[in-house]
């Protein structure tokens, strides 16, 4: 029997479409976690890389199909990763001190591991690497954000909790027996803050750019654990609240804009329980990888200038020079 012409054509292209693929050897992996890759079949040059952490009881392939992230990736040619861990349940490990030390290695360290890899496979762009999760996901997001200022660029935690906020816990997932942190663990801004200093001591680099998702009907993690999220990068960002929006980005939303909302920004939902409501447009117009977005301009503060504190509405990059703390009122570029 011959064959159509077509039916050979639709057959090769269904033969090479892009899939979610395992990868082994990918590095350094202390703790055993598995990497999956998703490469567009049309790849920009010098990708940016975003790494896409499942939930307690997830899977990669899960959570690759839980958002459109990877048609987003099919249309803008950038690469997802999805790390997946067997262990703890399927939680991340954000209660341990070795993901929550730069280089220390857990589940942290496997996953940038997973990004270097890929960087180098695929010819990354090394300034657009991202992530993102959901639950242990967002959680794991904070974590990385904290103890990898070097690797990531910017970070989306939805329904998450601070960096280190399960730190001494005997476990890392909402359902234990510890509900100190999910149930909204309180300390200062200046303390969440060194708990993110203290992962990595002397770094003086750029700080990831966070955008924290919750709904304000989570029961299992408490809105309050996102509050103390923004808090927490508050600090490290040296910015302030300056303005909600309401209906933003959609209707029963609010958008908390700190400083000029290139740096940090905060989505709380009427009426959403724990659920991802992952906005793929408007992720990836915070991490730059569309256009659209608030993103920092190459217009900033000069050396030693004002750029954050308690009410300061100005710009907050540095054109030279990083935004340095010194107090609740003022931090400076130095």
């Amino acid at each position: 029997m011959i064959v159509p012409f077509l039916t050979l054509l639709l057959s090769a292209a269904a033969a090479t479409a892009a899939s979610l693929q395992q990868v082994s050897g990918f590095g350094s992996n202390p703790t055993n976690i598995r990497m999956f890759i998703y490469v567009p079949d049309r790849v920009a040059s010098n990708p940016a890389i975003i790494v896409a952490l499942h939930p307690c009881g997830g899977t990669a392939s899960q959570w690759y199909s839980g958002t459109s992230l990877p048609a987003a990736a099919d249309q803008n040619g950038f690469i997802l990763i999805y790390p997946e861990t067997p262990n703890n349940s399927n939680c991340w490990d954000v209660n341990n001190v070795a993901s929550l030390t730069h280089g220390g290695g857990g589940d942290a360290g496997g996953i940038v591991s997973m990004v270097s890899y890929t960087l180098q496979r695929y010819s990354g762009d090394a300034s657009r690497v991202f992530v993102m999760g959901f639950s242990s996901g967002g959680m794991m997001t904070n974590v990385l954000a904290g103890s990898y200022p070097d690797v990531f660029a910017a970070g989306a935690a939805y329904s998450g909790v601070a960096h280190a906020c399960f730190f001494g816990s005997p476990s890392s997932t909402p359902f234990g027996s510890n509900q100190t942190c999910a149930q909204g663990l309180t300390h200062t801004p200046q303390e969440w803050g060194n708990f993110v200093r203290n992962s990595y001591p002397g770094y003086t680099g750029r700080r990831p750019r966070m955008q924290i998702w919750h709904g304000l009907a989570d029961s299992l993690v408490r809105p309050a654990c996102a509050t103390e999220a923004l808090k927490q990068w508050s600090n490290i960002l040296g910015v302030s609240l300056s303005r909600e929006v309401p209906n933003t980005p959609s209707s029963g939303w609010t958008q908390s804009i700190y400083g000029d909302g290139s740096q940090l920004q905060g989505f709380f939902g009427q009426g959403v329980g724990h659920s991802p409501n992952v906005v793929p447009d408007n992720l990836l117009r915070f991490f730059g990888i569309i256009g659209g977005g608030t993103q920092p301009t190459t217009t900033g503060v000069t050396l030693y200038g004002q750029c954050g504190g308690n009410g300061w509405t100005g710009p907050t990059c540095c054109a030279q020079g990083t935004c340095r703390f010194s107090n609740d009122w003022y931090s400076q570029c130095l």
